[in-house]
């Protein structure tokens, strides 16, 4: 009997071990699919959203790394330019929009699309708006992005790029130089959502354009040797 009793007990002990670990790997998995940054939330990740955010200009608050009622209010913003739910929490699906991952929240096929499509913008940028202010190398990514928008225009970035005459980079082959960082850097802030052209979805050097009906869509904003228009 006593035997038994022991061995009743160290049952008991060896299954409450097991339902406690079951219990805390549960509890870990819970935690890191619930990482996102809302309302009363502080830290790194809210200050990279506010950052971000402030670039773009959708937020005029402090980066103070505290999401308050102004950086909501920033987040809805930024979601209703991106087709996003406007509830204001950056839960994974915004986070990506922005360009701010974190371990679990991307696979390695997004993110190789995501590079794929930094690099080829930049390489538009770079060979149409290089020695430009930076905004104006952003603008010229926003307009792509607006394209691909628009249903005056083909849906992907690469359809929109080689577009027939669309542009002269593709045209003279520049298209096919390398990058810099800084054309990068306008390129995924241009995918991110930051749009200096307000809207543009055409833009000329007035310079040296001759085409006349170019000339006739309404301006939106002038960056460098840029004039921007829709």
């Amino acid at each position: 009997m006593l035997k038994n009793k022991k061995k009743i007990i160290l049952i008991g002990i060896i299954l409450s071990i097991i339902i406690a670990i079951i219990i805390l790997r549960m509890l870990s998995q819970n935690n890191s699919v619930e990482v996102l940054s809302k309302y009363g939330s502080r830290g790194s990740e809210v200050t990279q959203i506010q950052t971000k955010l402030k670039r773009w200009g959708y937020y005029n608050g402090n980066v103070d790394g505290i999401y308050g009622t102004q950086t909501v209010n920033a987040v809805k913003y930024f979601q209703r330019k991106n087709g996003l739910t406007q509830d204001g929490i950056a839960g994974p699906a915004t986070l990506k929009a922005m360009g701010i991952y974190n371990s679990g929240s991307t696979s390695s096929g997004s993110s190789s699309s995501n590079s794929s499509n930094v690099n080829l913008l930049a390489k538009l940028i770079y060979g149409e708006a290089r020695g430009e202010p930076y905004t104006g190398q952003v603008a010229v990514g926003a307009v792509v992005m607006n394209r691909v928008k628009s249903s005056s225009f083909p849906n992907s970035m690469s359809g929109v790029i080689y577009q027939s005459g669309a542009f002269d980079a593709v045209r003279d082959g520049q298209i096919n130089l390398a990058p810099d960082a800084t054309a990068k850097k306008a390129a995924q802030d241009a995918i991110n959502g930051w749009d200096p052209s307000y809207g543009a979805i055409y833009y000329f050097n007035p310079s040296t354009a001759t085409n006349k009906w170019i000339w006739s869509r309404p301006m939106t904003v002038t960056i460098g040797r840029h004039r921007f228009c829709k």
